[in-house]
Formats: structure tokens, sequence, C-alpha cells
């Protein structure tokens, strides 16, 4: 068997049986190498140094964790969570409007999901801070937490597979259009949010089943064990509140400018500091609170690099497209569809689709001009399978970030309840509508 293949293999069986996801990459990787003919001393070696890849995004996520730390204690989340009690409370045993405040929900959240790709690039960090305080309100609604993995997961891969904006701009300009281009496409003129229409579509269809016919139904959650998580009793005040917005503001704008998220998290903690929503003396306190709600995300991100590092030491990336290619002739169809299967497979191991159009695009591109597809439909192919696995990978930040703020309470398992709905519902669609797509563009 295909090495890359045993250990993506591994790596999910594991996970699904409860292994912790950590140790399943690394026992993956390590199955993987061995697998290929790696000596385990090379095979550690290359796991080791695809640690370093990871790292600065997991400092990422540590001071954003410290930074969502500080503005819960200003309130603002509590107070929207507040309010949405409210209205559940004065809707008591109204079945139409009860929905309707699921609706709203469900709304919210997919509205920000998705702002946080785009117009405001600060990706998974919004999770832990919106949703633990909206927690309480979801079980008095009966909300199936299932459906919200599907609406954030929707949010926070949609815009950046459409829309060539923010982390959008980078996955379809910089690493999609550009791969695409170095290897003999000529995208001068192209419309790359016309080739990702129809993938973009397959993940709404996704969201909407979910929406509306798998998730229709309520689910049961111990309200007490929400209490003692996140029921507390956080003091806020317009002045709090104020003083949040204006601390998300500077984040986001030194952010932008000096492209760190770190340093933006760290500027909006420091003005929490200076305006005194943080005290000087629980400062300190709060930052090792918040580096420690995002650590796991982290940690995956980490392991999840030497996983990928591995793979592409093995050399057997190549081989599995190559069997692919070998098996496909001069059918079309058949094509496409093995393309898109051999790219789900790869970045449901590596857990990122940024990192997955580089390794395909070399040997993708040339195939599928051999076989006459239109620059649309191989930057279509291309860009669906490195989108493919994002959800539904249990090693990436798109199901990592929604479980991080679902299960604050020990009520939400990641595989069950965030990795396999997400996988049924988008990346099965993807393959659908992504082979579409590379058939009649």
């Amino acid at each position: 068997m295909n090495a890359v293949v045993a250990a993506v293999l591994i790596m999910l069986v594991l996970s699904l049986c409860r292994i912790h996801v950590v140790v399943a990459l690394i026992i993956g990787a390590v199955s993987g190498g061995l697998i290929a003919g790696m000596s385990l001393e090379d095979t550690i070696n290359a796991f080791n140094t695809g640690l370093g890849g990871g790292a600065t995004v997991a400092l990422s996520y540590a001071t954003l964790g410290a930074f969502a730390v500080a503005i819960g204690k200003s309130g603002l989340a509590h107070a929207l969570a507040d309010k949405a009690l409210a209205m559940v409370g004065k809707q008591e045993g109204n079945a139409g409007a009860a929905t309707g405040i699921r609706f709203m929900i469900i709304g919210l959240l997919v509205a920000i999901a998705m702002s946080s790709q785009n117009i405001l690039p600060i990706h998974i960090a919004f999770i832990p801070l919106v949703v633990p305080p909206l927690l309480y309100v979801m079980a008095k609604l009966n909300m199936d937490r299932r459906l919200v993995a599907c609406a954030l997961t929707f949010g926070l891969i949609t815009p950046y597979m459409f829309l060539p904006v923010g982390f959008g701009g980078i996955y379809l300009n910089e690493i999609l259009l550009a791969n695409v281009s170095d290897n003999g496409v000529d995208v001068s003129g192209l419309s790359v949010m016309q080739a990702m229409a129809l993938p973009a579509l397959g993940m709404l269809v996704g969201l909407l089943v979910a929406v509306f016919i798998t998730y229709r139904g309520g689910r049961g959650y111990d309200l007490k064990r929400i209490e003692q998580t996140e029921r507390v009793d956080v003091q806020y005040s317009p002045r709090t509140l104020v003083m949040a917005l204006i601390a998300i503001a500077v984040a986001f704008v030194v952010q932008l400018w000096l492209g760190s998220m770190i340093l933006g998290a760290l500027a909006g903690f420091v003005l929490f500091n200076l305006s005194g929503v943080v005290k000087w003396k629980e400062a300190d306190d709060l930052f090792t609170e918040g580096m420690k709600m995002l650590a796991m995300i982290g940690f995956i991100m980490i392991a999840a690099n030497g996983f990928a590092e591995v793979m592409r030491e093995t050399g057997e990336i190549a081989s599995l497209v190559e069997g692919s290619v070998a098996a496909i002739g001069s059918n079309k169809a058949l094509a496409a569809l093995l393309m898109l299967g051999v790219g789900l497979l790869i970045t449901i191991g590596i857990g990122s689709s940024f990192s997955t159009i580089p390794i395909i695009a070399a040997l993708y591109v040339p195939l599928a001009l051999q076989l006459g597809f239109s620059p649309l439909a191989i930057i279509a192919l291309v860009g669906t399978a490195g989108a493919l696995g994002d959800a539904g990978s249990p090693a990436s930040d798109s199901t990592l970030g929604p479980t991080a703020g679902l299960n604050v309470d020990g009520q939400h398992n990641h595989i069950w309840d965030t990795v396999v709905p997400t996988f049924l519902h988008y990346n099965l669609p993807l393959l659908a509508f992504g082979w579409l797509a590379a058939m009649v563009l």
C-alpha cells in the first residue's frame, strides 16, 4: 500500500477510536515513514524538521487566546448571550419564536465566521470568545452542537475558497493561481470566482442539508455542566463594552498594518491593561489562561506540520498521483474524480488546504493539460482538490476551532461531533460539485 494512504488511514482510524489527535498524527507519521522504507531515525528527523513550520501558527493562536480572554473579561460576549437569553425567556413556550432565535444564532455565527476570513481576518480566534457564552442559550433551545459546528466550518472555509480577499486572497491568488500559472497555464484574464463558484455552491448545499434535514431536531445537554463553566457572573458596563470594541479595532489595524496576528493580539491585550478593564495584577493570570485555551490547537497544528513533512519525505505523494494517472487513461470524467479523491486524502492527512496546493499543482496541472481540460476547469480542479478535506480533517483548524468553543463543558466530541459531521456535509458535496465544475467549465 502507498505509504501516504497507509499513514492517513492509520491516523484517521486511531482518531475515530478516540485516540488523541496528536498521538494519532505521530503514530501515523512514523508508520508512513517506515512503510515507505525510511529508517526510524530518518522518519523522526523529518518529523522534527516539520515541527518548526507550525510554531508561528501555534504562538499566534496562543496570543489570540489571551486576547479573547481579555475580551471575555470586558463582558462583550456575555452581553450578547444575555440579550439572546432574554429573547428566549420572552418566547418561552412559543415554538415558532424559538425556531426563529435558533436561525438567528446560526446566521450570526456564519456571518462572524465568514467575516473572520475576509473582512477582519482573525480566522478561528473569535470562536472561544463568542461561542462559549452562547452555549447556555443553545442548550435552552435544544440546539444540536453538530449543527453549530457545521455552520462555523462553513463560514471558515467557503469565503477563502471563493472570495479573493483576506485569507481568500492568499489562497486563490497567491497560492492557487500562482501555482497553476507556474505549471504552464495562462491564467491572465480568468475569473477565479467563476472557477470556484460551483464548489462554493456545494458547500452551501451541505450547510442547508445540515440546517433543514440532518440536525433539524433538538439535542439535549446538561445545563448544570454549562453553568459550572460559562454561566459565571461577568460584570460589564457601557464603558467596558466600548473599550472592548476599541481594543478589537486596534488589534485588527495592527494585524493588517504589520501582517502579524501575534502583534495584533498583543496590542489589543495591552490596551485592555492600560484602560483598566484588565487589572495589572490580573494580567499575568489572564494571559496564561488564554494561552491554555488555544494550546491544544497549537500542539495539533505543530504535530500536523511534522506529519506533512514525513509524507513529503517519503516521496510517495507523487507516486500516489502517478498511480492514479496510470489508471485513468484518457477518461476525463474518471480523471477529475480521481484527482479530487487524491486531493481529499492528502488534505485530510496534512490538515491544511493552503499547504496542499503546492504539492498537487505540479502533478495535476500537466495531467489536466494533457487530457484537454480548460484553464478554468484546471483552476476549479486544483482549488477544490486543495480545499477538500479541510472540513473533516482531525488536524484542520477549521474543525479544531469549532471544537475549542463547543467543548468547554466536555459535552462535544471533536471527532464524532465536529469532524464526522463536517466531513459528510461538506466533502461529499465538494466532490460532486468540484467534479461538475471540471466537466462543464
